[in-house]
């Protein structure tokens, strides 16, 4: 397999191919990243979400921008339902609260939860992305696992096994990869293997992203704390979307249920060392399992 390995929203990517990919292909993927990167980040002061950040508002959208607001947001709308409100495209705010911010200060302040309901003030259409008040729209509950799509169809004419691995959101096509299930508190150890066959396993964990005296990203955007009952969660999915979505899911109450109905197989790692798993997961673990 050949290797081609990146640096890409903030967090490192590799891609294996039978074949190295040739000059127009990675400059192709490059215009995905960026033209993802220029409407989603909220890091970067010239992003489309940035732009609505201060006063709301309505900001037009590429085609493919309003694809993936198609695509993310009823994702969204699904967690939200799901987990009570505890996962919201709203939580920027909350995150840049506790110092992960647009300029990575980690200088934490007050907690802010996120706006109660989202729903009813953010709109998007096949042109245009509005807010109707202030608010920072963050998609990282599932934005890496839409990017991660996009990179992989973007390179489906390839023969042979390819896989794209943003950063724990991969997604394989043409063959199988085993995966090892990192353990979040050794990452010299695993907790277990994962078969990912023509799928996406994507994985979240408490300890990456993580700063000052207990604090990481995954948040319960009702309160704008972190999440403490569960560190690390890999969902397996036939795309990294909904793996990507379920994952953050995952940290809550509903997330399993969720899961469940999207027909997402999953792992789960408790504060205290327990470990829960759907029926069907395709692999092995190495502890015991509580379910």
């Amino acid at each position: 397999m050949h290797s081609w390995r990146f640096d890409a929203i903030g967090t490192h990517w590799e891609i294996e191919t039978a074949l190295p990919l040739d000059g127009s292909t990675r400059e192709s993927v490059g215009g995905i990243v960026a033209a993802f990167d220029a409407t989603w980040s909220r890091f970067r002061g010239d992003s489309v979400v940035s732009s609505l950040r201060a006063g709301g508002g309505r900001a037009m959208l590429t085609p493919s921008a309003a694809d993936d607001a198609a695509a993310l947001f009823p994702v969204y709308r699904d967690l939200g339902r799901a987990t009570d409100g505890g996962v919201n495209p709203l939580i920027g705010s909350a995150l840049d609260a506790l110092g992960y911010d647009a300029a990575l200060s980690l200088r934490p302040g007050a907690p802010q939860p996120a706006r109660d309901e989202w729903e009813p003030v953010l709109r998007w259409d096949d042109t245009s992305l509005e807010l109707d008040e202030p608010a920072v729209i963050d998609v990282g509950a599932a934005g890496k696992g839409r990017l991660v799509d996009l990179v992989s169809e973007a390179l489906a004419h390839l023969s042979g096994r390819v896989t794209v691995d943003g950063s724990g959101d991969m997604r394989v096509r043409g063959g199988t990869a085993r995966v090892a299930l990192e353990h979040p508190y050794d990452p010299t150890s695993a907790i277990g293997v994962a078969e990912v066959t023509d799928a996406a396993l994507c994985a979240s964990a408490v300890t990456r992203r993580a700063w000052g005296d207990g604090l990481h990203h995954v948040l319960d955007a009702r309160t704008g704390l972190p999440v403490r009952t569960w560190v690390a969660t890999w969902a397996l999915a036939h795309d990294a979307l909904h793996a990507d979505a379920a994952a953050t899911g995952l940290f809550f109450d509903g997330g399993p249920g969720l899961a469940d109905r999207w027909g997402v197989q999953w792992v789960r790692m408790s504060s205290d060392g327990r470990v829960e798993r759907s029926p069907g997961f395709p692999g092995e673990l190495f502890t015991a399992p509580g379910r």
